[in-house]
């Protein structure tokens, strides 16, 4: 319960039966106004807690978002007037004084639920008149929950919170970076974090033990509904531990924001390796509420004539159920060419599809290419019954998870916020990911700074490719929360990583010499994680877009509607700083 202020005695979603009699203050906007016959007219007053009815008398000036104080009694409604799908709805307000605080234009579209119809870009423009509305006071003070819930959780586990620099050196951790201009010296830019690594990797050699932080973060990316420019995590790290304890730390965090929400605890968290997700999801960021798994059927054509599994060194495929995937047991050759041309975009050179019929009998048109046995092992295999629909990739190994993972996520996958909450923990991750092909060095799986594996260590330099990373992801319905890693203590380990970069002795000494000296001053055994808080609270809230859970978002191009940013800066203030800037590319 809020304490009164001078200006008002309750909040308007709190009058409810057990005042009536009392004399009550209220402040608000006006949500509505409806003339009851020539002498009354109900004003329903709103503030972030819901709203209220109002009796007044008709001659009261009073409109739509106006800001007035309401003083009067609190009376029982007439019976027949109750309106029981509101908190207040017994009650009225009457013997009311009105007091304008503020008149109000009328609003640019309805500060209700019809707003959801409205183009995002003029919700965006209005954005402080879309915040009055229900769902996104709803939302905004869901999250308020979750970073209490966060807090609490870390400080009881006794991290320490500490505030790191906003203004740090570029570094390479897989994203484009926000680059500010030095005006001290001109030429030279700072950057702005992508996260705190680096400094809270300093704080363990510190002595801090056990740090966290709600961070700010910003990267340059494209935007999308589970991403923006700038974006928020809860961000840890801890001394002398292993996975189990960091896994363990952030799994109390976590519970204790989801139990802050929906009122009950998640589930034990599941964990799966890295490799097990690819081979039984096709992706990294499974998401385990749907079944469609994918299986492995390369032993299943090992001697076939038909040569597009011949010459495949992997092949796999996923068994549509058709109550998963209602289309599948009658699927049209309009489906199936949709679904061909989708695995050619995401990769494949091709799909194969097969529909079960009665007695096993299989329709496709490479079902003549294969024999009796091939196709006895492949319905065993994949328990396949009358109905069901096969998709078969054949090619490399990570083309196949790939393409079938895409696919298995576009039959099955409910929306992101329906169903379960199905946390898993990914562990195990490659330590590097491929080979970048404009400098031919590798690319770091997670970021330069993870410790690999101790089994993995001595295939360093002959089998870089097939070293794992004590490294890990928490993922949420298919939504990757976060990532964490034990990380690289030792300097020399440090520099071992950095040359399978292509990031030499000289160059890792000019760009981090600040991190790798105190490295050399007594490091301390570390790890930690960062989860976005965006996408855990949207998925909480029961939002596809994390723009619904942030208070000032950026449209998916990167604009902002109310402020216009981004815009262009004068001249003196450009050469203050050491910048001339290139004109616009002629438009084709």
């Amino acid at each position: 319960m809020s304490e009164p202020t001078s200006l008002r005695s309750h909040l308007c979603g709190r009058v409810t039966a057990d005042l009536v009699g009392s004399k009550v203050v209220l402040c608000g906007w006006i949500a509505r106004r409806r003339e009851h016959g020539e002498h009354l007219a109900f004003l329903d007053l709103r503030d972030h807690t819901g709203v209220v009815q109002c009796v007044v008398d008709a001659s009261v000036d009073a409109r739509s978002e106006w800001v007035v104080r309401i003083e009067g009694t609190v009376q029982a409604r007439p019976a027949g007037t109750v309106n029981e799908n509101i908190r207040t709805g017994s009650v009225e307000i009457v013997d009311c004084v009105v007091t304008t605080l503020n008149k109000a234009e009328a609003p640019p579209f309805p500060v209700d639920s019809r707003a959801d119809d409205v183009d995002e870009n003029v919700r965006l423009k209005y954005r402080y008149i879309d915040i009055r509305r229900e769902r996104m006071q709803r939302n905004l003070r869901i999250r308020a929950k979750v970073n209490s819930a966060i807090r609490r959780a870390m400080e009881q586990q006794e991290f320490v919170e500490v505030e790191t620099p906003f203004l740090m050196p570029s570094t390479p951790e897989g994203a484009r970076e926000f680059l500010v201009p030095s005006r001290k010296e001109p030429g030279s830019f700072y950057a702005l974090p992508q996260s705190p690594q680096l400094w809270k990797q300093l704080l363990m050699v510190a002595g801090v033990d056990r740090y966290y932080q709600i961070a700010r973060c910003l990267r340059d990316e494209d935007l999308r509904a589970d991403r923006q420019y700038e974006f928020m995590q809860l961000d840890a790290e801890m001394s002398f531990v292993g996975v189990d304890d960091v896994l363990g730390a952030i799994s109390r965090a976590v519970v204790a924001a989801a139990e802050s929400v929906i009122g009950s605890a998640p589930p034990e968290i599941e964990r799966i390796t890295w490799r097990d997700a690819m081979n039984r999801f096709g992706v990294d960021k499974p998401d385990m509420r749907f079944g469609l798994e994918l299986i492995e059927l390369t032993s299943v054509f090992a001697a076939t004539e038909f040569k597009a599994f011949a010459q495949a060194p992997s092949i796999k495929g996923i068994r549509v159920d058709a109550a998963t995937y209602p289309e599948a047991a009658a699927a049209g050759r309009n489906k199936l060419d949709q679904l061909t041309d989708r695995a050619k975009q995401v990769g494949a050179k091709g799909l194969v599809w097969m529909r079960v019929g009665e007695g096993g009998a299989l329709d496709s048109p490479v079902a003549k290419f294969l024999g009796d046995a091939e196709k006895q092992n492949l319905l065993t295999r994949t328990g396949a019954v009358t109905g069901d629909l096969l998709l078969l990739v054949a090619d490399e190994w990570s083309t196949t998870c790939e393409v079938l993972g895409q696919l298995r996520n576009d039959i099955g996958r409910p929306p992101v916020h329906e169903g379960p909450y199905r946390y898993v923990w990914v562990v195990d991750f490659p330590l590097f990911v491929g080979i970048n092909a404009q400098t031919g060095r590798a690319q770091p799986g997670h970021h330069p700074f993870c410790q690999p594996h101790p089994d993995d260590i001595d295939r360093l330099e002959t089998d870089p490719m097939s070293v794992r990373a004590l490294a890990y992801d928490l993922v949420l319905n298919g939504w990757e929360l976060g990532s964490g890693s034990i990380r690289i203590h030792d300097p020399e380990m440090q520099r071992r990583v950095f040359r399978h970069l292509g990031i030499t002795d000289e160059e890792a000494d000019r760009r981090f010499g600040f991190f790798l000296q105190p490295f050399r001053f007594g490091a301390p055994p570390h790890g930690g994680f960062a989860f976005g808080i965006d996408r855990l609270v949207a998925i909480l809230a029961g939002e596809e877009n994390i723009r619904e859970v942030i208070a000032f978002p950026k449209t998916q191009s990167g604009l902002d509607p109310m402020t216009n940013a981004p815009t262009q800066v004068g001249d003196a203030q450009l050469a203050e700083l050491g910048i001339r800037t290139l004109p616009k590319p002629a438009k084709s």
